[in-house]
């Protein structure tokens, strides 16, 4: 199915829903969470009828929803077609249902509220440091180009944000105006910094590991595996720390 263009999602006048990156999103407040619950139920049936669902976060007071099929057709300049993630005409004809379910329970959306969060590297090599942000960011460099014709991070669980690479020209190492702090459970902190080195990572410090350690890609560009562990605790995956807390860095 097509990707939609913004004029044709904007004709749509789906007032509860926005378009945000690459995804369609509403919030709807909710009177706790049984009220959800039922609205997410609902909104689950409606799916299962047009054989598409979206993405669902709640939370205390809300329910997020994100539509976004995995499966649209972009055309590029030559003609060529590429399965890309986009918004098509299956997610607008969820979005209008799900737009009548919670007016039918009294469930109000507040479109202001959606927001998404993406992060972008400046670099003149993105090929070469994706697959390292791609294994640091989801274990492995599956990820890496997911429902895109570019190089970008996109974990299909969507447990983490989407990682996209600015080209730019070839400079020296300026210093790192950010870095990301990724958490995993410590029993898999070795796997995920054995992934990025194998990927073409750098092992920058471990000496505060397991509670952290810096991983650098080919550019210069940090980020730390962290764990609750203090510097001082082996991890161990048979064992549960008897104090579960994050160490302050």
């Amino acid at each position: 199915m097509d990707m939609l263009t913004t004029e044709q999602i904007e004709a749509a006048d789906l007032k509860d829903w926005r378009k945000l990156g690459q995804g369609f999103h509403a919030r709807y407040v909710v009177d706790g969470f049984g009220e959800g619950v039922r609205l997410v139920a609902a909104v689950g049936q409606a799916g299962d009828v047009l054989g598409h669902h979206p993405r669902v976060t709640m939370g205390d007071g809300f329910v997020d929803l994100k539509l976004i099929s995995e499966d649209a057709v972009y055309r590029d300049g030559d003609g060529r077609e590429h399965v890309v993630e986009w918004v098509t005409e299956k997610d607008l004809e969820l979005a209008r249902r799900i737009t009548e379910i919670a007016a039918e329970q009294g469930i109000v959306a507040t479109p202001s509220a959606v927001t998404v969060v993406e992060f972008a590297i400046d670099t003149a090599h993105a090929a070469a440091i994706a697959p390292v942000w791609a294994a640091l960011l989801t274990g492995s460099t599956e990820a890496q180009g997911r429902g895109t014709i570019g190089t970008d991070i996109r974990d299909a669980t969507g447990r983490v944000p989407i990682l996209w690479f600015q080209e730019t020209d070839e400079h020296e190492t300026p210093r790192q105006r950010f870095h990301l702090d990724i958490w995993v459970p410590p029993e898999i902190a070795e796997s995920r910094i054995a992934a990025a080195v194998a990927a073409g990572g750098i092992v920058v410090d471990d000496s505060q590991a397991p509670s952290f350690t810096v991983i650098a890609d080919q550019d210069g560009n940090k980020a730390c595996v962290c764990t609750y562990l203090s510097a001082d605790e082996p991890a161990t995956p048979d064992e549960t720390p008897e104090t579960p807390w994050s160490v302050d860095r």
